[in-house]
């Protein structure tokens, strides 16, 4: 008798057991999920400006077409490319890019501009090309279509050959971009380098000037 309540306890116990397994395994995967989600979340805050300054901003950020980003220095965080870092930064591109077009920092979506050791970056994939302006320390407000280098940049048919796809970054300057990507659009861009956090991070206010789709681009 006590034989057999052994092996019935022990058959019970392994049916309890592989149930809970099978249960344990989808409550693994919420977890996982739900991590993941809040790993989102984290790298958004850890990506956006303070809130000292968008209040800083906020009457500018008021226009249309603008917007206040940080950008990550790529050799710091992008941990595909630089495997010794540590992998902190999940989104990819390490948050060392931005598409004004797209509004997203993640690479690979119509990406214009990177920052990459001390310096701003475009042009940096197949059938992407730009090119930046730095207009010094000028009000970003002031910027518009009718701006001479504006004008020049907008008209600029040799862009590819004559561009300049790597400037410095200077804290308080404002820079036009133009940058060209042959599968979305043509944007042109005015931004100014507002600050430069500890962890060498950009934090860029920018307004859009134009927007152009390329002819026989496709529509995404």
């Amino acid at each position: 008798m006590t034989k057999i309540f052994v092996a019935t306890g022990f058959v019970l116990s392994l049916s309890i057991s592989v149930l809970a397994q099978t249960e344990s395994r989808a409550d693994i995967l919420k977890k996982i999920e739900a991590k993941r989600a809040e790993l989102a979340t984290l790298e958004k805050q850890f990506l956006s400006p303070s809130e000292e300054d968008r209040a800083r901003y906020a009457e500018f950020l008021n226009q249309p077409d603008t917007g206040l980003i940080r950008l990550l220095p790529r050799e710091k965080f992008d941990t595909a490319t630089f495997t010794e870092n540590n992998k902190s930064i999940t989104i990819r591109g390490g948050g060392a890019y931005y598409s004004f077009a797209r509004l997203t920092h993640e690479y690979g979506y119509g990406s214009d501009i990177e920052l990459a050791k001390g310096k701003l970056v475009t042009g940096f994939y197949g059938g992407h090309f730009g090119s930046f302006v730095n207009l010094g320390d000028i009000p970003l407000e002031t910027v518009n279509l009718e701006t001479p280098a504006v004008k020049d940049l907008a008209t600029n048919t040799q862009l590819k050959q004559t561009s300049q796809s790597q400037v410095p970054l200077k804290l308080n300057s404002t820079y036009l971009l133009r940058s060209v990507d042959s599968t979305p659009s043509d944007v042109l861009v005015a931004f100014k380098v507002v600050r430069i956090d500890t962890d060498e991070s950009a934090i860029i206010l920018w307004k859009l000037l134009k927007k152009s789709p390329l002819q026989g681009a496709r529509n995404n």
